[in-house]
């Protein structure tokens, strides 16, 4: 089954047309493919099938509970960056014992309580952080299960914003405090040295990048070994890239054989933490054009969702592919598709060609991660809603934000209080 197709000129995500969709949850709304979503994981599954591993999806991509959900069931386990990530993991049905924790500023409380619920491990970024964790483990009579993020200085070719891997970024150490590091871990009675992980970046379209930082950490795993220092796993991280426009990644055998070749024998437990690549194309968002303004330079295409709604385009310039949910007839012109705030960089694709007219539904395409879960209510815009298409049947699995909901945080002072 086509995740998208057209029939009779109708843009359809699985069996239930767009128009369908709009018609009944109204729009700006995104929508997910929950057969896209379990076929991408199972595919990093059977890649690795003949190998220890655990996938770990990374939350941040998309975190919607029903989403989740899904990918508990099949087994999946979690990376999360902050104690909301794991505690809507847990929320939605997952193992915490299949966890990992990564990010370069855990709290004190979202490390107790990562330690409270026993999870895989944490993925350690500082000194400094590894030395708070060891004393919290201590307090609390646990032992930590700690991997030190190792930062391979490998340029992935991507985004600088979304570039994770060089020394100049923030993220993780460099080789020989990591050595220095598994030495204090293994010498604490509270730490526990399991594994090594690093991640360079996101929207990688070459294996080349991986297999580098792959060998940087088989180095000094083989140097900890002579330390007497043996370590249980080994975390590629995620970041395989998706396609948008004209990228060719690899696909995720091929990504998965190259790693598989070159740890064979190692006796490791692979660990990886695909986000993007899970859950990029089985999702997009349904909005629908308002006006239609053409002008001396440019014309533009009006439509009711905005750069609040998909930050990506604002943000880092990306491109995403956009549709008309119905095809029509007559005379293609050439549109900027851009959103009612009052920004300029409020667009969500430039120079597009399509046969539009006001009312006309487009399709926003790869909006699966980074769509919603960076959406914001700026210019006090409402969130959209979330719509899983599973065959011919569709779910709410969030619900469009009223106006009111977006003050109830928010306090007018009476004057008495002190």
């Amino acid at each position: 089954m086509a995740t998208f197709s057209r029939h009779d000129g109708v843009l359809y995500c699985e069996e239930v047309s767009l128009e369908a969709i709009a018609a009944t949850h109204g729009t700006p709304t995104y929508l997910y493919s929950r057969s896209a979503i379990e076929t991408a994981f199972l595919d990093y599954r059977s890649a690795l099938s003949d190998m220890p591993h655990l996938i770990c999806y990374a939350v941040k991509a998309n975190s919607n509970l029903a989403i989740l959900n899904v990918l508990a069931q099949l087994g999946a386990g979690f990376d999360v960056v902050s104690i909301g990530e794991l505690e809507r993991v847990v929320a939605a049905g997952g193992d915490p014992g299949k966890v990992v924790f990564s990010g370069v500023g855990k709290t004190p409380a979202e490390m107790q309580r990562a330690l409270d619920l026993e999870i895989k491990c944490f993925n350690i970024e500082s000194e400094a952080e590894l030395l708070s964790l060891a004393a919290l483990a201590s307090a609390s009579g646990r032992v930590a299960p700690i991997s030190i993020r190792v930062n391979p200085n490998v340029d992935a070719g991507t985004h600088p914003y979304i570039s994770t891997g060089l020394r100049e970024n923030k993220f993780g150490v460099d080789v020989a405090l990591a050595r220095q590091l598994y030495q204090m871990a293994d010498e604490h009675a509270a730490l526990n040295p399991v594994g090594v992980d690093c991640h360079i970046g996101s929207q990688i379209e070459e294996v080349a990048p991986f297999v580098q930082s792959l060998e940087c950490l088989l180095d000094l795993i083989h140097d900890l070994r002579t330390l007497g220092i043996r370590l249980h796993h080994i975390d590629l991280g995620g970041g395989l890239g998706v396609h948008y426009q004209a990228e060719t990644p690899p696909s995720i055998h091929d990504y998965a054989a190259v790693l598989k070749a070159r740890l064979k024998d190692q006796d490791l437990e692979l660990v990886l933490e695909p986000g993007r690549s899970i859950v990029a194309e089985a999702g997009a968002l349904i909005t629908e054009v308002l006006y239609l303004k053409p002008t001396l330079d440019k014309h533009f295409a009006i439509v009711d969702a905005a750069m609040n709604d998909l930050l990506r385009p604002a943000l880092y310039s990306a491109w995403q592919d956009i549709q008309p949910v119905r095809l029509r007839d007559g005379e293609s012109r050439v549109w900027d598709v851009v959103g009612p705030i009052c920004e300029t960089s409020d667009f969500l694709g430039k120079d597009r060609a399509m046969v539009l007219s006001p009312g006309d539904l487009l399709s926003i395409m790869g909006a699966g991660a980074y769509g919603f879960g960076m959406a914001s209510n700026y210019n006090t815009r409402p969130r959209v809603a979330e719509v899983m298409v599973q065959g011919e049947a569709t779910h709410l699995i969030g619900q469009r934000e009223s106006l009111s909901d977006l003050w109830q945080r928010e306090v007018i002072p009476t004057g008495d209080e002190s």
